[in-house]
């Protein structure tokens, strides 16, 4: 969530980012995490598109740009079949509390219940998955 909310403010290449947080951290990111930043960042306007869908009233622009970053990983992770709903659901709202507000929190959770009612389709990695 961290590497796309800094892609996310800075525009810098997804390298560069992940090479500062290798060295500040001391360590690389696991192959599932790196896994789903690619697909976030391949999947980015789909990804966009289907939250919008799911949240009429408070266009992306509208949205802080640390939420969006959550909502992009949570709605990757529901729409690429690896991750259970459920759970993807509750740490995305775990990561709006923990580093922003309840409101926050609700936010997230509305958008992600909405998109998981839809079941749209498109914004994985290429494996549909049912949510109904």
């Amino acid at each position: 969530m961290f590497v796309l909310y800094q892609r996310e403010v800075t525009d810098l290449a997804l390298e560069t980012l992940l090479a500062n947080r290798a060295a500040s951290e001391g360590y690389d990111l696991d192959e599932f995490t790196m896994h789903s930043i690619a697909g976030v960042v391949d999947r980015r306007p789909e990804i966009d598109a289907e939250l919008a869908a799911n949240s009429p009233a408070w266009p992306l622009s509208r949205i802080a740009p640390l939420e969006r970053s959550i909502l992009r990983l949570a709605l990757w992770e529901l729409r690429s079949g690896e991750t259970p709903p459920a759970v993807a659901i509750d740490e995305a709202v775990r990561l709006a509390k923990r580093y922003s507000t309840d409101e926050a929190a609700s936010l997230v959770n509305g958008i992600l219940a909405g998109a998981l009612r839809t079941g749209r389709s498109g914004a994985g990695d290429g494996h549909d998955q049912e949510t109904s």
